[in-house]
């Protein structure tokens, strides 16, 4: 593996590894992945575009979003931690006859290798499961080129985020395993705009993500109580 160093829960990357055969079925832990992939899609190219981008997906896990955005014409490179969800992701690859780089390597490490590198940064559903999250946006903030666009998207902590983020979807709904999520690591958007402000990143846009449970559907609206992403520039 390509690091100097593991910004990572190991309890975490085992979770997922363990999981990582499932990446690609849509009725799977991960169908809430599969339902959100064409909004975070969408919401990137309106913002950044994605035709002829250089685009690095940080935590791709089984290349679900990496695949999307090469599948629009972006020179994607993925990166994650678990050997089997890149392994997984590569496999995919045979059958989509996309084209994305994986690689095993932290965030911090590819920010020394190649910075200022890449036109968008995508890092979805990972800070909120690392050890030390302004690592992770200040070395995502490093791998961004000037005027690159970076998002990040995790959970607000309130509440009400706990509610439906935890005992509504991981024990009433069961969208997501039990242990998903610890609500101790849920990040308010103040402290995630303050993180990327600390990295020289300027925050553009937030928005949230919102479920129906009686419709099922997914959608992009102001409501930040629970999902979020925040869109920066370098």
């Amino acid at each position: 593996m390509e690091n100097d160093g593991i910004n990572a829960d190991p309890l975490e990357l085992e979770k997922f590894s363990q999981l990582a055969h499932r990446w690609w079925d849509p009725n799977s832990e991960f169908k809430p992945l599969h339902d959100i992939n064409p909004l975070r899609m969408n919401y990137i190219e309106e913002l950044a575009g994605l035709e002829g981008k250089t685009v690095l997906d940080v935590g791709c896990g089984g290349g679900i979003l990496s695949e999307g955005m090469a599948s629009r014409g972006a020179t994607v490179t993925g990166i994650d931690l678990s050997e089997k969800a890149l392994k997984v992701a590569r496999l995919h690859l045979l059958e989509s006859g996309h084209q994305v780089e994986y690689r095993k390597i932290t965030t911090e490490s590819l920010a020394k290798e190649q910075p200022h590198h890449f036109d968008i940064v995508t890092c979805m559903e990972m800070l909120e499961h690392v050890p030390d999250p302004m690592s992770i946006v200040r070395s995502c903030a490093k791998l961004a080129k000037p005027g690159g666009w970076v998002f990040f998207s995790t959970l607000n902590r309130n509440p009400k985020s706990y509610l439906f983020a935890i005992i509504g979807a991981e024990y009433i709904l069961q969208l997501l395993p039990r242990g998903t999520h610890e609500y101790a690591s849920f990040i308010k958007p103040s402290e995630l705009a303050r993180m990327a402000r600390n990295a020289g990143l300027a925050e553009e846009r937030l928005i949230g993500m919102t479920y129906n449970p009686f419709t099922k559907v997914y959608a992009l609206e102001a409501d930040t109580d629970v999902n979020y992403i925040m869109a920066c520039r370098s």
